[in-house]
């Protein structure tokens, strides 16, 4: 699955693919827009893979895009209850405003960078401060988004644990988003579990092509 775009001037593009074997992916990766030029992303992870896992990431999924306008946390709350009776899932958020902040929060293992180029290379700008937990079944007491600022032209990097995390360290920030994630998939996705990778950045003043 392969799926890229841009809204206003975010660009973004996602990309995944169920355990070898399986016919569904438990891992989900949802664009958003909440107006304004404001994006929300989400990756869900259901716990395990195949359709137990699906179904639970369709949940979240569905529950996301009918709230999306509430605050993140309001939103993990809202997934947490719709998943009650399912496997559950890892739930990354990230609000992407144009005005150079990403709100996002995280329960569970999906991890989420933003990337920069600096003088020495490619470097990490921020990690999400991932809280121990699954959506679902346990939700942590204390949801605490946080909020960084990004650049123009740096990169938000979302990834299930389906993706080796060292993989973010080789990735040419000249390429679309497109192709960063189609590369990051086939070249880092594990065997042994469902993958999926989205990327997005905000790309300055200039209006991207839509898609």
């Amino acid at each position: 699955m392969h799926e890229d775009g841009f809204i206003g001037r975010i660009e973004w593009a996602v990309a995944g693919r169920a355990l070898p074997g399986q016919r569904v992916s438990g891992d989900r990766g949802l664009i958003l827009d909440t107006g304004g030029g404001t994006v929300l992303f989400a990756v869900l992870d259901g716990l395990g893979h195949g359709a137990p896992a699906a179904d639970a990431a369709d949940r979240a999924a569905q529950v996301l895009s009918e709230n999306r306008a509430e605050p993140l946390d309001v939103l993990m709350v809202l997934c947490h209850r719709a998943m009650a009776d399912t496997r559950g899932a890892a739930v990354s958020l990230a609000l992407f405003d144009p005005s150079d902040t990403v709100r996002w929060l995280g329960v569970g293992n999906v991890e989420s960078r933003v990337l920069t180029v600096s003088p020495a290379g490619l470097a990490v700008r921020a990690t999400i401060l991932l809280t121990a937990g699954i959506v679902g079944y346990r939700l942590p007491q204390n949801l605490q988004p946080q909020t960084i600022h990004v650049r123009p032209g740096d990169l938000l990097l979302m990834s299930t644990d389906g993706i080796v995390s060292e993989s973010a360290d080789a990735i040419d920030l000249s390429k679309s988003t497109a192709d960063i994630t189609a590369d990051i998939l086939g070249k880092h996705a594990k065997d042994t579990d469902d993958a999926l990778v989205l990327a997005a950045r905000h790309r300055g003043s200039a209006q991207g092509p839509t898609s």
